[in-house]
């Protein structure tokens, strides 16, 4: 039984992406991240099954199907492999999504067909070396030159980008030099073929070691002006206003990651014995996996509601806040403690759960990082309350 009231076609594409990912994903999933191998094979499968369009419009070639049906595709495909997620969830939501909502025609035409069937990646390039949480103080600078803008700075934490056909690069186009908070800053759409375009440093990570993670240089970086994507010194408006539905989507992942752990940890305490009886017995065993399972449900709860008032087209800023903070905190607390259940066999590769912990840690960082969630809950409810003449809002 689920908490969550799901149609037919709901049910129908969760059931898809879980048979999907248990019968392709879970076997190789170890191995790719012992060699730290983007698995280009599983990219080709999810487009053919349509994962790398089921956000953009059938007439872009895609399925057009709702946030909670990706969602609910999301959870699946990160219980079978954490990398396959990030891939599906970063060129889902920000890259297709801003182009959709922000680009031409022309734009959309170009590049949301060629994404929809995973022809061309979509991928993000919002931070920088010295502008992380800050993202306002990103100093990637563009110049107009004629026909072309010029770009000049380094992008860091850049998800799949030696694989992306298509990044969204944000960049400084207001040349005076004083910050202006979100103004000033502009989004262009990047393709890797462009003059002084260049990948650097694959960065060697803890977690989610199948999923590339680069620097981009922009040496001069030649860029066509019919690349700006909507207005000029726009751009960080609309990419912080993307990460809303972003933040759905690692809270999914987040879920996902956990849900592998709890699986894993009731097997185990299935076949492993202690003192002539399953550990699976004992009280402290029970009382954990309790403590999982309601946390992880109380997150997809959060996430679906959230998602749901997304579909209504309401404002959902805390509410993905929200949802992101709660998930990705319950998916480190629930691979933690899957780790303890399995004692010293959680400590090694041999199983599985120690990949989940680490696989877990960077949701709590990426799309922004627990404490900027909390801040960002914090000021929604306070202006809300002081919108309410000081009720809190529901």
């Amino acid at each position: 039984m689920s908490l969550i009231q799901l149609t037919d076609t709901q049910r129908e594409i969760q059931q898809i992406a879980r048979d999907y990912a248990q019968r392709e994903l879970v076997a190789l999933a170890g191995e790719r991240d012992r060699e730290s191998r983007f698995d280009r094979v599983m990219i080709t499968q999810m487009a053919e099954m349509g994962f790398l369009g089921m956000l953009i419009p059938e007439q872009y070639d895609g399925l057009g199907l709702d946030a909670q049906s990706y969602l609910l595709a999301l959870e699946e495909i990160a219980v079978g492999d954490a990398t396959a997620a990030v891939t599906l969830s970063v060129h889902n939501s920000l890259p297709t999504q801003m182009i959709l909502n922000f680009g031409n025609d022309a734009q959309r035409t170009e590049f949301l067909p060629p994404m929809a069937r995973g022809e061309r990646l979509g991928a993000f390039a919002l931070s920088e070396p010295e502008a992380g949480s800050d993202a306002a103080s990103l100093s990637t600078q563009a110049v107009r030159d004629g026909d072309n803008w010029v770009l000049s700075g380094t992008k860091a934490w850049v998800s799949h980008g030696n694989e992306a056909g298509v990044i969204l690069c944000m960049a400084r186009t207001d040349s005076s030099g004083a910050r202006k908070g979100t103004k000033g800053i502009s989004t262009f759409v990047l393709t890797p073929d462009l003059p002084g375009f260049k990948l650097t440093k694959k960065e060697n990570k803890m977690g989610l070691r199948a999923s590339p993670t680069l620097q981009i240089v922009l040496d001069n970086c030649v860029v066509p002006a019919n690349r700006l994507l909507g207005e000029e010194g726009k751009g960080l408006t609309y990419a912080l206003g993307s990460l809303d539905h972003g933040r759905l989507g690692i809270a999914a992942q987040a879920i996902g990651i956990a849900r592998a752990a709890l699986e894993a940890s009731v097997k185990y305490i299935g076949e492993r014995k202690q003192f002539g009886k399953h550990i699976g017995e004992f009280q402290a065993i029970q009382f954990k996996i309790a403590d999982m399972a309601t946390r992880i449900t109380a997150a997809r709860t959060l996430l679906h509601t959230a998602a749901a008032a997304k579909e209504r087209g309401e404002k959902i800023t805390r509410y993905s806040s929200m949802a992101k903070l709660f998930a990705t905190e319950t998916a480190m607390w629930v691979t933690t403690q899957a780790v303890q259940i399995h004692g010293g066999y959680g400590y090694v590769t041999d199983y599985p759960v120690e990949r989940h912990m680490r696989d877990a840690k960077v949701t709590e960082i990426y799309e922004g990082t627990s404490e900027i969630q909390r801040i960002v809950i914090a000021r929604e409810t306070l202006a809300a309350a002081a919108a309410a003449d000081g009720a809190l809002p529901d």
